[in-house]
């Protein structure tokens, strides 16, 4: 019960790594909120997630709308009054060469993952720095190293690198930032990328991947634990790869 009285706050909570999260943290004693834009998948979320226990409810919200990103840390209070955990983990991917890649995508990949994360943290810092809290944001091993096809991806997800060692440096001693930065991660999302090949998984990930295996979400939710638990104090201002050594290596023949 790492996280017994803890209040914990999810964007992108419902699915994959958000909602593995969600699941860990209320097995480990926290209240939980979880966000979304999809009313229906969030009631099936919590539905699923009471299993846990009955700590958990969800507020629809699109985090790159001020509204809504203001609106789910108000709901968060009233429901649970107060915020100890913000793991800003909504996100959208983006695959298109630099030519291809249109304008409105562009933006809705740089507002949702940089923006959104910018805004959630920015209304809930005051009532974490109450709580002495925590904030994870989710990155990704695209925010550390670039690659060909993920352009506006790697731009996004490496601002928000930059913007948790920024947030680290100016919400010190009161509130604790760090940023997790997965691989290849078996996700709704990873399936969308690559998803026209079958044989990803299988075949190109043990290649490129030195612990030769694709990861769980369970793998990055652990993690995530760890950074928010009290085990982490001294750590802020990191950004935490989670790719079984894919970005320790230079390059690796596929």
């Amino acid at each position: 019960m790492k996280l017994k009285g803890k209040v914990a706050l999810i964007t992108g909570g419902t699915s994959g790594i958000g909602k593995a999260t969600a699941e860990l943290f209320l097995k480990e004693g926290a209240k939980v909120v979880i966000g979304g834009r999809d009313q229906n998948k969030g009631k099936r979320a919590v539905r699923e997630l009471k299993q846990e226990g009955n700590n958990i409810f969800f507020v629809q919200a699109d985090v790159s709308k001020s509204k809504d990103a203001q609106n789910i840390v108000m709901e968060t209070i009233k429901c649970y009054k107060k915020l100890d955990i913000l793991f800003n983990n909504a996100g959208v991917e983006l695959l298109a060469s630099i030519v291809d890649t249109r304008e409105e995508d562009l933006d809705k990949v740089i507002d949702i993952d940089l923006k959104g994360t910018f805004l959630v943290s920015k209304y809930a810092i005051q009532e974490l720095e109450k709580q002495r809290g925590v904030i994870v944001n989710h990155s990704s091993g695209a925010g550390l190293v670039g690659g060909p096809g993920i352009g506006a991806y790697s731009a996004a997800k490496g601002g928000v690198v930059m913007l948790t060692k920024s947030m680290a440096a100016e919400l010190a001693p009161y509130i604790r930032v760090n940023c997790i930065c997965p691989g290849y991660i078996k996700t709704p999302m990873h399936d969308r990328a690559e998803g026209k090949d079958e044989t990803f998984d299988t075949r190109i990930i043990p290649k490129v991947v030195p612990l030769g295996r694709i990861g769980k979400p369970e793998d990055v939710a652990y993690a995530v634990l760890f950074l928010v638990s009290d085990k982490a104090s001294y750590i802020t201002g990191a950004a935490l790869p989670i790719d079984g050594g894919l970005t320790s290596i230079r390059s690796r023949e596929a």
